[in-house]
């Protein structure tokens, strides 16, 4: 491999490769987990995979569930307006499901209202494109 990006030493390419794969799980957890962002996860992941391994590099960005997206990202074209559309509606269905029926600290549930705010204001302003025909 010829990558200019790529690290020299082997034993910092392998903790890249380790760091990588432990962001691209926390970024499948994200999917999951409305409080945890999949897309910054996925981006750090392809930043350490670039430096480390050109396999794993283009694993994730050819990946048949988030590689499109991610490419989008990495390209500056964003996130399609629909899927920001379902990330705030998932987001927003999560948290005060669990704001009603999950919680009994008012403090919590001013917590979890306040981080949804928070990524819901992060999500809209990441730049969009419509949805391709």
């Amino acid at each position: 491999m010829n990558n200019p990006k790529r690290h020299k030493s082997p034993f910092v390419r392998t903790l890249f490769i380790i760091a990588g794969s432990v962001s691209v799980a926390l970024g499948v957890l994200g999917m999951l987990l409305p409080v945890l962002p999949t897309t910054p996860f996925l981006l750090l992941a392809a930043w350490f995979y670039i430096r480390s391994s050109e396999r794993f590099y283009y694993w994730l960005i050819n990946h048949k569930i988030w590689g499109k997206y991610l490419r989008g990202y990495l390209e500056g074209e964003g996130i399609p307006k629909h899927i920001k559309a379902w990330a705030i509606i998932l987001l927003w269905a999560t948290i005060l499901s669990t704001v009603f029926f999950a919680l009994e600290k008012n403090w919590l549930k001013i917590l979890l209202i306040a981080i949804a705010v928070a990524v819901s204001i992060h999500i809209i302003n990441i730049n969009g494109k419509n949805k391709e025909k």
